[in-house]
């Protein structure tokens, strides 16, 4: 056989040669050709010249430029892959280097962003947040969300699911556009609570049926904002009870994405751009973001602050970056940024030692037989002379077989396939310990063998205690779903921090909401190798995220939308704000993963308390318009903040303000050794005829003089304006500060603004 690198010489030359007698056209073809996002200056008057797709298909070279923008040579892929017209200025494309160079040259294209792709970031949340069952409630008051639409935006639905079943539900609401593209469904589709479906991109085409879920993620979303009732819902008998989302009655519109790993970024503007042009409400979107980029450089942010201005209210996780400082993504003020936190439910599993200590810890393996009550040897493979890894990675058979196993966590992903590896090696049972960062948080998994995760706390002890003996024994006790666990809420240690790197003035993120451990509805998935048959006896299942905290905060919007439907989404963001607990539900301060203090940087205003959201009392408003002094305030330049706002914008004629004068429910003044005053307007939406009072509760080296000290209301929708005058008492300090703001009236209204003074390096 002839040697194949004896023709590759000869085969560069021959492709040299073709390459410089073919024609420019047949040369372009041969070319590589990547995705972009183009994003282009909005036309002049909004319209004139031809439809949008002809706008953007005029970009193109000649050649791409067809009526059916098919690529050169044709019938290969379309070279315009979206136009954008609702959300974005713009349209995505496939192009080679050269046209990306050249379009990027031509009049009237701003920029091109290269296809990235983003990661993707409940029976007790409801009656943990205050949601029951009766006649006088705010959640039966807000008709449980009827009437408004929810679009989320994730890995699709799971149609035949109870939770998505139309008892109760009204037909969709006049004017829905939305359409449906379930095709060869075995059971269920579109119905008068799933209104609308469709799948974009290669997540359109890694299902038999585009919208439906192959991943689980997005059926768990939409059910967690909009889920409807279902009893009996647990996971083989765990966290059992009756299952909804935040608003049962709300419609869902689904939009697909993202496939079980990723989602790219012209999938996800076109799911946009499709939700607000099809009349969804509320924006559900719990994927990880751009963290620290300048908003007139995030496609995100660009096309929420469209769908704000439309009156859509928008919803987006924090992230899963934590606890590192400045993490927080989605950190745009138009949009809601969601961290994640605990309840007061666990699903615990004991692990006695030898000693006579116990430890509290959590996993979904519940045996009913109790089969690891009996002590066994225990051993830790980070010990001195183990040849193995102390994250159980890699173990050896001799080492761990007939034994309970300490393995440390691995972070967010990787305990139940540490216990695949300890059971693959003849191990009986293991013990998951945290690692410092991660303090107290910990996971109810669906492990392969009887297990437990326990916090760093207990983790040391245990370690300490192996090696006080050479004998050390564990057992692991199940106890099932335990209510009234404490302290809680508390927040996760993986939930994004602030600030915000893209606009550190702007406290984010915003709020918390119940992240960890959630039980809402499932689609079986062979991506969940913990079960042999991908889990499919199962309708329900627990995840952890802001991912899980995000769609509670759009049922919650919904809901408030639902009562208040002239309420603009920043009303309703600060009726969510200027009501949320800082407190738990001891009435102590809340606390972080470590069971410190939590910052409003880890927490936001505090954690969602609904049943006091439907009736502030006041709000903070802002509307599209208002943001405008604030970019321009930000450094943008007018062709930053023209791209953001979709029009051209000259600053020169804007008076800008700083962050901090950014009418926005929470304050972050950044003190040096001079005052600083901030205004803010608030309007009535509680009583007609009410009288507020200012309360600053703040450390006593920070004196805060708020102008005038009340407030007093005659009508509703009335506004009232007042300034916050901040200053250090003595000696400024380097750690900065944090409080609240409270106005405080007769008629048991309190609404509460956090107030933080940046600390040196935040």
């Amino acid at each position: 056989m002839e040697n194949p690198r004896w023709c590759l010489p000869a085969l560069a030359s021959l492709l040299l040669l073709l390459s410089l007698s073919l024609s420019p056209r047949a040369a372009a073809y041969l070319q590589e050709r990547k995705n972009y996002i183009v994003h282009l200056r909005p036309r002049d008057g909004g319209g004139g010249g031809g439809s949008v797709e002809e706008w953007h298909r005029s970009f193109l070279p000649q050649a791409a430029a067809g009526p059916d923008s098919a690529a050169d040579g044709g019938g290969d892929s379309p070279r315009i892959i979206y136009s954008y017209s609702e959300v974005f200025p713009g349209f995505a494309a496939r192009l080679t280097d050269e046209e990306a160079e050249a379009l990027r040259a031509t009049d009237g294209c701003v920029r091109l962003y290269p296809e990235v792709f983003l990661p993707l970031a409940t029976t007790r949340s409801p009656g943990f947040l205050g949601l029951h069952l009766g006649n006088e409630g705010f959640w039966s008051r807000s008709g449980f969300g009827r009437g408004v639409v929810i679009g989320i935006l994730d890995t699709g639905i799971l149609p035949s699911h109870p939770s998505f079943g139309d008892d109760g539900m009204q037909p969709p609401p006049k004017g829905w556009k939305g359409t449906c593209e379930f095709k060869a469904v075995a059971r269920g589709g579109c119905n008068n609570k799933i209104i609308g479906a469709r799948a974009f991109g290669s997540a359109a085409v890694n299902s038999t049926a585009p919208p439906v879920d192959d991943a689980g993620h997005g059926t768990h979303t939409a059910s967690t904002a909009a889920g409807n009732f279902v009893e009996n819902a647990n996971i083989r008998g765990n966290a059992d009870g009756t299952a909804s989302g935040m608003a049962p009655h709300a419609h869902l519109a689904i939009y697909k994405v993202c496939t079980r790993s990723r989602c790219s970024i012209m999938d996800i503007i076109a799911g946009l751009d499709a939700a607000v042009r099809d009349g969804v409400d509320v924006l559900s979107f719990s994927i990880g973001a751009y963290s620290g980029t300048q908003f007139n450089y995030d496609p995100i942010a660009i096309a929420a602050f469209k769908a704000m201005e439309r009156g859509i209210f928008v919803s987006c996780a924090a992230g899963n970056a934590g606890p590192e400082p400045g993490t927080v993504g989605n950190g745009a003020p138009w949009m809601l940024t969601v961290a994640a936190g605990t309840m007061d439910r666990a699903i615990r599993t004991n692990v006695k030692l030898g000693n006579g200590q116990e430890f509290h810890g959590e996993s979904l393996f519940q045996p009913g037989n109790n089969s690891a009550a009996d002590p066994v040897p225990l051993v830790y493979p980070g010990a001195d002379g183990f040849d193995a890894s102390r994250d159980c990675s890699v173990l050896r058979g001799s080492e761990v077989t007939g034994k309970v196993v300490l393995c440390e966590s691995r972070g967010l992903n990787g305990r139940i396939e540490a216990g695949q590896t300890v059971a693959a090696y003849g191990g009986v049972g293991m013990i998951v310990m945290n690692r410092a960062a991660e303090g107290y948080t910990t996971f109810a998994d669906a492990h392969v063998l009887p297990a437990s995760h326990v916090s760093y706390d207990a983790g040391t002890k245990i370690i300490s205690y192996l090696n006080s003996t050479g004998n050390a024994t564990a057992s692991i006790d199940f106890k099932g779903t335990v209510i009234g666990s404490y302290p809680s809420p508390t927040v996760t240690f993986f939930s994004s921090r602030g600030p915000s790197k893209a606009s550190p003035g702007i406290l984010k993120p915003d709020i918390t909401g119940p992240g960890m451990n959630i039980l809402a509805a499932w689609a079986p998935s062979d991506s969940h190798t913990e079960f042999s048959d991908g889990g499919a006896d199962l309708s329900f299942f627990v995840e952890s995220g802001t991912s899980m905290s995000t769609p509670h905060l759009s049922g919650i919007a919904a809901l408030l939308k639902s009562l208040h439907p002239d309420w603009s989404p920043a009303a309703i963001k600060s009726a969510i704000m200027t009501t949320s607990d800082a407190v738990d539900r001891t009435g102590l301060p809340i606390k972080d993963e470590q069971y410190h203090h939590a910052t409003f940087y880890a927490m936001g205003a505090g954690y969602a308390n609904p049943a006091l959201a439907f009736d502030p009392g006041l709000v903070y408003d802002l509307r599209a318009d208002d943001y405008i002094p604030y970019l321009c305030g930000l450094g943008l330049g007018d062709d930053g903040v023209t791209e953001i706002a979709h029009r051209p914008i000259a600053c020169g004629g804007v008076k800008a303000i700083t962050e901090a004068e950014l009418n926005y429910p929470s304050l972050v003044v950044s003190l040096l050794s001079q005052p600083i005053t901030v205004n803010r307007t608030v309007t009535n939406v509680g009583k007609a005829r009410s009288v507020y009072t200012a309360v600053v509760d703040m450390p006593k080296d920070v004196s805060v003089v708020v102008r005038p000290p009340m407030l007093r209301f005659t009508e509703l929708k009335e506004k009232q304006s007042f300034t916050v005058t901040v200053r250090w008492a003595g000696e400024p300090n380097v750690a900065g500060a944090e409080g609240n703001l409270k106005w405080v009236s007769d008629d048991d209204y309190i609404v509460r603004s956090p107030l933080v003074i940046p600390g040196k390096g935040e």
